[in-house]
């Protein structure tokens, strides 16, 4: 009994390291540090890389993007690294939900794209090779950047199946349930054809 209460005690541990580190609010620190302004008051407010592109900063937007999707890697490799392979999971999960809901921003994160990515290029590289190319060929293709990661994400788990990685296919549908929830009202925009394209001001 003793050690299964230690062994969850340190699987806890990286959940609450792992979201630790999801909720570092890159685009709000970067947007500051450039003199943007609080990104939470331009276009969507929403915290991550697809808004700050909003401000015209594209240096900006593409430094959020690597640390956003950095900070989800983070944490999967040191789970790696330092734990068994139950503990990559739940830090990953971690690092996720502290993206979309940081305790520092009363719980209101961003939409967790660029951290799932960086997630899955971290746990299996295949998988997130292929969910960032789904994410590219929609954005290119629709530009929705709403669409490309409800794509991508919505086919994380059938990839991770494909190539090799079932264990993970679990993990991936929960961060795919996960995304399309903080993505409703896009979701309603899309079918309402109302929905801004990238580039665009809001959404």
């Amino acid at each position: 009994m003793p050690e299964l209460t230690s062994a969850g005690s340190v699987l806890i541990l990286w959940v609450v390291l792992g979201y630790l580190l999801g909720s570092v609010p890159f685009g709000l620190l970067i947007a500051r540090a450039m003199n943007l302004g609080d990104i939470r008051k331009i276009g969507s407010g929403n915290i991550g890389a697809t808004n700050v592109l909003r401000t015209g900063n594209k240096g900006a937007a593409a430094l959020t993007l690597l640390l956003d999707g950095g900070k989800g890697a983070v944490a999967v490799l040191l789970a790696r690294w330092l734990a068994a392979p139950d503990a990559v999971q739940l830090a990953a999960l971690g690092a996720f939900l502290g993206h979309c809901f940081p305790v520092w921003l009363g719980f209101r994160g961003g939409k967790g794209v660029a951290t799932f990515l960086g997630i899955l290029l971290a746990w299996a590289w295949p998988v997130g090779l292929a969910a960032c190319g789904t994410w590219l060929l929609i954005a290119v293709v629709f530009r929705y950047s709403s669409l490309a990661a409800l794509t991508a994400a919505g086919l994380s788990p059938v990839w991770a199946v494909l190539l090799g990685h079932g264990t993970g296919a679990l993990l991936c549908l929960l961060l795919a349930v996960l995304i399309y929830g903080r993505h409703w009202a896009n979701i309603q925009r899309l079918r309402a054809g109302t929905e801004s394209r990238i580039g665009g001001k809001s959404g």
